[in-house]
């Protein structure tokens, strides 16, 4: 990773996974199933909401928020790490091909796919 922030992060989730002897069983295969269900839980505090109310969220419900997103990032981080790779790398590289994909000219204000434009 070549951000200081991520590496640092990513870091201190791999040295909180070693402290607590969790490498048996943090395999790709379990943190990705981790992170489904953080995405799950993330998604549930927006299930009932109307698009109105997702965006004006009262102030203890964007902690809670806050902290789905949290675990969403360190099980991604976490991820990443024992699978070896760059996932600072990664998304900038993904956000260029989006760049290709969605041409601003063509996607502004459009919810079409990428192969409907």
């Amino acid at each position: 990773m070549s951000d200081a922030f991520t590496q640092a992060l990513s870091d201190a989730i791999d040295d909180f996974a070693q402290e607590r002897d969790w490498e048996q069983f943090h395999s790709p295969k379990n943190l990705a199933m981790a992170l489904m269900v953080e995405a799950a839980e993330l998604a549930e505090h927006f299930q009932w909401l109307s698009e109105r109310q997702s965006g004006q969220l009262a102030p203890e419900h964007l902690d809670a928020v806050a902290e789905e997103l949290a675990d969403v990032l360190i099980y991604t981080l976490r991820l990443a790490s024992r699978l070896g790779l760059d996932i600072e790398q990664a998304a900038w590289a993904k956000l260029e091909k989006n760049r290709q994909k969605y041409p601003a000219d063509k996607a502004r204000g459009n919810a079409k796919k990428y192969t409907e434009l």
